[in-house]
């Protein structure tokens, strides 16, 4: 499976049928479980299930024997935040969580085609019980995105990503997930420096 990305912007969108999540200073990853077997899977195509365990007990212990979650591999600081010096650092790998925001597929069954409304349904399912280790990502949905913004911007947050309600999942670039960076974050530095 392809990772979706987000398409940069300087604006929140602000209807109706938009998700609003926090961005979180980490590595995208997808969580892949098939039985007994679970691979932690990187954007760039790396397995690091052997990385950070803790994702990994928590996966196996999961009811369903299938299935497939996209989110961000983080450690947190003492103040809840992400902290991506102590992830890089690898001097914390057994504390590292997951935040999942999609589920891809689930015993068995496809889940790309089904708007993410529904998608999200099914990730609250699975993740019905507080799990320490992976936990869904908490988002807020509508006109209150260009606001959830601002306050992310003066708490210190990465920033936001914005997602459709209504649109499949898309391997690649897709303009119905809109991201939008805190320009006064290391990240936004970081990425700056990459050019």
């Amino acid at each position: 499976m392809e990772f979706a990305l987000p398409v940069k912007a300087d604006t929140v969108p602000s209807g109706p049928d938009w998700f609003h999540e926090i961005k979180h200073d980490g590595y995208r990853m997808m969580i892949i479980r098939e039985r007994d077997r679970v691979r932690l899977k990187t954007r760039g195509g790396f397995d690091w299930t052997d990385r950070y365990p803790w994702i990994v007990e928590t996966a196996v212990k999961l009811k369903p024997s299938q299935f497939v979650l996209d989110g961000e591999a983080v450690v947190l600081n003492v103040d809840g935040l992400s902290d991506f010096a102590a992830l890089q650092s690898r001097r914390y790998d057994d504390e590292v969580q997951f935040y999942a925001f999609d589920m891809l597929a689930g015993d068995g069954d496809d889940y790309r085609r089904l708007p993410l409304s529904m998608r999200k349904i099914n990730l609250a399912r699975l993740l019905a019980r507080r799990t320490e280790g992976i936990q869904a990502a908490p988002y807020e949905q509508g006109e209150i995105g260009p606001d959830l913004f601002r306050h992310a911007c003066l708490m210190g947050l990465e920033g936001m990503v914005s997602k459709h309600s209504a649109r499949a999942y898309g391997a690649g670039r897709c303009t119905h997930w809109v991201k939008v960076k805190n320009p006064k974050h290391p990240a936004y530095r970081r990425v700056q420096d990459q050019f």
